[in-house]
């Protein structure tokens, strides 16, 4: 975990190694251990940066980033002491801060001393608890600062048993554990740049942001796309549909929360709107997501099913390749229309060249 020399260029090394080549199980793991670790550094600004754009370019829940009730308990902790929660924490589930303390007082109680690091990591993530909760803050500031010590040495150091009551948390946010700003910020950075070459953009080369916007322009009303859908209304609406809504449909509602329709294109339903409807042979539920219902989304599968009066059932492999093919039926449908306006325009600059050179013969 080192924050200096070589030791730190390989501990940043291996993980955007993960990112760039694990499985998507590993690279949850390896992002959230890496936003814990900032966040108890006090470098908040950098990890909640980093949940944001993996949100942004994974389209996953942040609980994929809680990988066990000890990580899920250090966020809480963290959070409950900070002055501004992110708005993505309000995806993870809610817990009893005082029943949440005792456990984990419990797991460290159950630590026994031996040569290995991560026990080591234990006792004194232990010792700084004990030292908190009796109010001795130097003695609680000297085990963080000894646990730090041991940490740089340590793959993946388990920051989680470190922040697992308000007390310590408390420390940690007044700077307890002190990581370089520059080199938080530059490890976040490096992160992010891995996760954007893991989920490059599609092959037309477009963002999702690049996707609506340009089917609003061929729309002919630019800038009109909504704005995107809050963390909180997501989480309520899963929980309400009794769902997990799929990757690429979160990321067509973070970047915009449904879209307006067009002539032959559905009213695509703002999150909160979102119903569910049972397939007839009642094997599953669908997520009707256009208005009328046209267009409804399988959440086991990802895929959308389009039901056209005129042209029958089609299956979309997702939201993205529905839209993907409604931009392409608008390019079919605007490019004659731009190549006549264009060709009006080039004739009419023609004809007025053409009398201005009259004119200048005339005279």
């Amino acid at each position: 975990m080192s924050s200096s020399g070589d030791g730190s260029e390989d501990f940043v090394e291996a993980a955007v190694r993960t990112v760039l080549t694990a499985a998507d199980d590993e690279v949850d793991t390896t992002v959230g251990q890496a936003a814990l670790l900032l966040a108890c550094a006090n470098v908040s600004g950098a990890a909640d940066r980093l949940v944001r754009q993996w949100r942004r370019t994974t389209g996953r829940s942040v609980t994929r980033l809680v990988r066990d009730s000890s990580t899920a308990r250090a966020w809480v902790m963290l959070f409950a002491v900070r002055e501004a929660v992110p708005e993505w924490a309000a995806e993870l589930p809610p817990l009893d801060l005082d029943a949440e303390e005792r456990a984990h007082r419990d797991r460290l109680a159950r630590a026994q001393r031996r040569d290995a690091p991560e026990d080591t990591l234990t006792e004194l993530a232990a010792r700084a608890r004990e030292r908190a909760e009796a109010g001795d803050v130097d003695g609680a500031r000297a085990a963080v600062a000894a646990w730090a010590s041991v940490a740089r040495d340590t793959p993946r150091p388990d920051v989680a048993l470190l922040a697992g009551c308000r007390p310590v948390a408390a420390l940690l946010a007044q700077g307890a554990l002190t990581l370089p700003a520059e080199w938080a910020n530059a490890y976040a950075d490096a992160l992010i740049a891995a996760l954007h070459a893991r989920h490059p953009t599609d092959a037309a080369g477009s963002s999702w942001s690049e996707l609506i916007d340009e089917i609003l322009r061929l729309r002919g009303v630019p800038g009109t796309a909504p704005p995107p859908a809050s963390s909180e209304a997501l989480a309520e609406a899963e929980h309400r549909l009794g769902v997990a809504l799929p990757d690429s449909y979160r990321r067509f509602l973070f970047t915009c929360d449904g879209l307006p329709a067009d002539v032959v294109f559905p009213r695509l339903l703002s999150v909160g709107e979102l119903t569910m409807r049972t397939t007839k042979d009642e094997s599953e539920a669908d997520v009707v997501i256009a208005e009328p219902a046209v267009l409804v989304l399988r959440s086991t599968t990802g895929e959308v099913v389009e039901h056209d009066p005129m042209f029958g059932v089609s299956v979309h492999h997702d939201v993205r390749a529905l839209l993907e093919h409604h931009r392409r039926l608008l390019e079919a449908a605007v490019g004659p229309l731009e190549d006549t306006a264009n060709a009006e325009d080039t004739a009419n600059a023609e004809d007025s060249a053409n009398a201005e050179d009259g004119q200048d013969t005339e005279s």
